[in-house]
């Protein structure tokens, strides 16, 4: 039998919400319905300044005790600052995860047979979640696992599980179209601009929410002129979250029209990554470029979902 790949996901954090007010706190604050989130079932949401912009995304995990969030590890301090703050007179405490329930990807071939004969939950469904004692696993995809436990539940990976690694995890979820906000965009993009209603992350008939009325108004109101897209390219030099895309072929426009939202290596060179883009520009077939008007050349690629047509 082909061993599944693993790997420590160090660039993902953990948030504990515990509390018997956790989870109408959640539900208040962010994007997706938490109040009626099933024990078995995680749910991606979006977590939204006053003026509806993304400050972080969050895949949201019942546990026993009541809720672990995943967001971007560099995310990790200020969320538990920020959202502390709300808190107010609620019985909900909010506190980093990381080392009791540490990240690890668990992919491939045989992912699922891998962990029942560790003994570990698996789940079959996509976003249903099994838990045991302290262990918590995630369907992400088709024989795609998050799996969240102590140092101790590595060492049992690593025994049935070849050793993988962080950025092949994170090139499946370019693939998959899955935005990860980090430092470096956060407060940038409503969420539509990440396509996040698009992958199950908002819930338009949900209470409020910080941003609730712009998010609102964009999707029944506005016309969209920024869209995340998959793209491809050559060459050595690393994307990063953050990064300005811009049309080449004007050379007289320094205007960029996007920005990097995440990136990974590609098997054989070069990167693959997601960048919210001028939709107008996509349209008309522009040259796209990565840093500058006359950098490397961005190409388009499809994405696992459709974009609404404009």
């Amino acid at each position: 039998m082909d061993s599944p790949l693993y790997a420590s996901l160090p660039n993902l954090g953990i948030l504990s919400v515990t509390g018997e007010d956790a989870r109408a706190f959640l539900h208040a604050q962010l994007s997706n319905d938490i109040e009626h989130l099933p024990a078995d079932r995680a749910r991606l949401a979006g977590y939204c300044s006053a003026k509806g912009r993304l400050l972080a995304e969050f895949v949201v995990v019942p546990v026993a005790e009541g809720f672990l969030l995943q967001v971007s590890r560099d995310l990790v301090p200020g969320m538990v600052k920020r959202l502390g703050m709300f808190v107010l007179r609620a019985k909900v405490k909010i506190t980093e995860a990381g080392e009791r329930y540490m990240p690890y990807g668990v992919w491939g071939a045989n992912a699922a047979d891998t962990l029942k004969a560790l003994k570990l939950p698996s789940p079959a469904t996509p976003f249903q979640v099994a838990t045991e004692g302290e262990v918590a696993v995630v369907v992400m995809a088709a024989e795609r696992f998050l799996v969240l436990g102590d140092a101790g539940l590595g060492e049992r990976l690593k025994t049935r599980c070849a050793a993988g690694d962080a950025e092949q995890w994170r090139l499946a979820e370019v693939r998959a179209g899955w935005p990860r906000i980090s430092l470096a965009t956060q407060d940038a993009f409503v969420p539509q601009m990440t396509n996040l209603e698009l992958i199950g992350g908002v819930d338009f008939k949900k209470g409020c929410y910080p941003g609730q009325e712009i998010v609102a108004r964009t999707q029944y109101l506005g016309k969209l002129k920024r869209r995340m897209y998959r793209g491809e390219v050559d060459g050595t030099d690393v994307p990063v979250a953050g990064q300005d895309v811009f049309i080449g072929e004007t050379g007289n426009e320094l205007q960029a029209i996007g920005t990097v939202v995440s990136a990974a290596p590609r098997p054989g060179g070069g990167y693959e990554l997601l960048a919210v883009l001028q939709t107008s520009a996509i349209d008309q077939g522009a040259s796209v470029r990565l840093g500058s008007p006359d950098g490397p050349q961005l190409r388009i690629l499809s994405l696992p979902y459709p974009l609404p047509v404009a």
